[in-house]
């Protein structure tokens, strides 16, 4: 198809008044240097003009209705091709990249978001692996038919603090439970102390009593098969200490 036949399909809608956009801009711009479409513009215009008094008056040459009705039928199928190839397909292509864009965006967000759940509930896992390990250690402790078992008080004190140490001698495992503790200086802590049968006395643990006077030491670091001989507390640094200050707050003697 011509460049001149393109317009000239153009120049029925242009007639009637409904071309738009691009096409009426360039049929305008065509209409300018190409008298053969403006004088078949004339040629559409008085046709119309003459379909337009048939209802009033008499009936318009059949050629002139024939002429203009076979420019109107030819027109929409003209103008539907140009714009399957230039604008349908065009639109299509950027719609279906846009959506292959979305989705692959979408996919990467849902395996960004899964690996961080992943990630999420193994620390979770871990975390309760962890708690559970150290709870069964705490029930073995208190289980053991080999515990001993010693009671750590303060003498003249009222309401008096108290405290029990569960200790497992083959195991070095060891918790302590104390209530009505008062509490300690600023910048101070209690300290338990293992007292072997030989030897000095062993660092077991700093602690500091919650608002009710409770608190608990459970499994420090101890060396294996040490014989306790009595358990002590004193108060010390925050940080602890390697050997006891006197005076000892509390003690107790093992069986």
């Amino acid at each position: 198809m011509s460049a001149h036949e393109q317009f000239a399909e153009d120049l029925a809608l242009y007639a009637l008044g409904v071309l738009k956009g691009n096409d009426l801009v360039d049929l305008e711009k065509h209409l300018a240097d190409c008298p053969s479409c403006r004088k078949e513009l004339a040629q559409l215009r008085g046709d119309m003009a003459l379909m337009a008094l048939s209802s009033a008056g008499p009936a318009p040459p059949k050629r002139s209705e024939q002429r203009l009705m076979h420019a109107i039928q030819r027109e929409p199928r003209a103008s539907k091709t140009r714009k399957a190839r230039g604008s349908w397909w065009g639109a299509l292509g950027w719609v279906t990249a846009v959506v292959m864009a979305a989705v692959a965006f979408w996919f990467w967000r849902q395996s960004d978001a899964m690996a961080l759940q992943m990630a999420k509930l193994r620390n979770q896992l871990n975390a309760e692996t962890i708690v559970l390990h150290r709870a069964q250690e705490i029930v073995a402790t208190l289980t053991a038919s080999d515990a001993q078992v010693v009671t750590v008080v303060a003498p003249n004190t009222p309401p008096q603090p108290q405290g029990k140490a569960i200790y497992v001698r083959d195991r070095s495992s060891l918790v302590f439970i104390a209530s009505n503790l008062p509490t300690p200086p600023p910048q101070k802590a209690y300290e338990l102390w293992l007292i072997p049968t030989q030897g000095a006395a062993i660092p077991a643990g700093v602690f500091k009593p919650n608002a009710r006077g409770n608190a608990t030491v459970v499994n420090p670091p101890l060396p294996v098969g040490v014989q306790a001989k009595a358990f002590a507390i004193t108060v010390e640094p925050e940080s602890g200490s390697i050997t006891p200050t006197m005076p000892i707050v509390m003690m107790g003697a093992g069986e």
